[in-house]
Parts: structure tokens; sequence; C-alpha cells
């Protein structure tokens, strides 16, 4: 079984080296920083931490995972965990994400910053209503169980492919755990920790990012409520076919 872990990282020059550092050793086959048109060091900071550097020069979060999907398929992991550069995530918790899918137990992992641990201020009143009401959508569509659109989250690679992953910017988190849904993927929520990050936050510590990022979340619940009946077979068969190609991981224990 193998794990490449994920960091879209947009001017995260002071944050990269603890986010990669603190990723448990021998856990993560390959740390894949995804520099995000950044104008300071973080790319030559990410690659002294010892991760992979690769570039992305459209700005957009969804463009940055994407260009690190793209690599992913050069490497083709068992796993991949996506994770934020500005260290408000924990990475140590990671084995949090990654052992219900190593153990055969979910494919899809989604760090809640909602049931665990949040420091005082991390998660700005903002991004919890945002949260609140996005999810709440969810529930209502989809019958979805989940309580947040955290960052940290881990994902068979073929499932992940299987998905077709499309947002550029704001949409991507909340994409992926809809088309997670329709496409029959077993689903967990685990609590993880959340802190303030090193640096300013780029989307819900200013108003036009809060209210870029809340109108794009929205704009995605209802495109993609609109098409469900369409999509939601595609993907399932998508991953059927996949599966059917794709080695089994073998669970732990």
């Amino acid at each position: 079984m193998t794990t490449l872990a994920i960091i879209p990282a947009f001017n995260e020059a002071q944050a990269i080296g603890p986010v990669v550092g603190d990723i448990p050793e021998g856990l993560v086959d390959e740390v894949v920083v995804v520099n995000n048109a950044s104008t300071d060091a973080t790319k030559a900071n990410a690659r002294a931490a010892g991760a992979t550097v690769v570039d992305e020069p459209q700005q957009g979060y969804g463009a940055a995972c994407l260009r690190g999907i793209e690599y992913a398929t050069t490497r083709k992991p068992d796993i991949v965990v996506f994770l934020d550069g500005d260290y408000s995530d924990h990475p140590d918790e990671m084995p949090r994400l990654v052992e219900p899918i190593a153990a055969d137990e979910a494919d899809f992992v989604v760090g809640s910053r909602i049931r665990g641990n949040t420091e005082s201020g991390a998660l700005l009143p903002q991004a919890r209503v945002g949260n609140r009401f996005a999810c709440s959508l969810m529930r209502r569509v989809w019958g979805a169980g989940y309580t947040d659109l955290g960052p940290f989250r881990a994902i068979r690679f073929s499932d992940l492919q299987a998905l077709d992953m499309q947002d550029e910017t704001f949409g991507w988190t909340i994409e992926m755990q809809i088309r997670a849904l329709e496409a029959g993927l077993r689903v967990e929520e685990v609590p993880v920790s959340y802190r303030r990050g090193i640096g300013p936050s780029k989307i819900t510590g200013t108003l036009s990012g809060t209210v870029k990022a809340s109108a794009k979340i929205l704009w995605t619940i209802g495109r993609m409520a609109a098409t469900t009946r369409r999509r939601a077979p595609q993907l399932r068969e998508r991953v059927d076919r996949v599966r059917t190609d794709a080695p089994t991981l073998e669970p732990k224990g």
C-alpha cells in the first residue's frame, strides 16, 4: 500500500516546512507540494523540507488539487491525502484518515473540524455558519451526514480518478463530497484538530474571500442537485470499472 500527500500552497513560505515536517515518518511515500503561483519562497522551502514540488500557475484551490492529481497519476498510489499548507491542519493526525481506508473500512474519509478540537479563533464564525448551511443542504438533497467541508481528507486514488473532479476554485471540497456520495463510496467522517494557520486566511479571513467562497459553494450545490440523477449512475459505473482494473488493498492487521 502506498500513500501520497498533496498540499496546495499559495504564499506559504513560513508554514510549508512545518507542515511537511509534521507528517508522520513512514506513513506517506511521497509529499507533493503544489506551488500555486506563489510569489514568496514557498517553492524553495518546500523542497528544503523534502517535498516534491510541482507548479500550477493558474491560481485556485481546485486548480492546485487537480494538478496534484495529475502528478499522482504518474505514481499511482493506493491512497491520496489532501491537507492545507498554512499549518492549520495537524499533519500528525493523518493516521486517523488513512487507517480506515487501509483497513478497508472506508473509501473516503473527511476530517471534521466541527467534531474535533478547534483552537479559539481558528474557525471563524462565517466559516462555521457556511459549513452548517452547506452540510444541511447536502443532507436534504443527498442524505449526507457531513458536519464539515474540511480540507484534510483521504481517498482511494482509483476512486478519486473515477470521481472526475472538475472544480478549479472554492467549490472543490464540496464537489468531492457530493460526488463521493453519488458514486456510492463508503464515506466516513473523523474528528480532527484545527488551529490558526500561519499568516492570514486567504478565504474566510477576508470579506471578499468569504463572499466569493460562499457564492461558489451555494452555486455548486445548486448545479449538482439539478444534475445528480444523470451524473450519479455514470459515477457508479466509473467506480465499478476502475475498481475492476485496480489492485485490491490488503487490510492491515
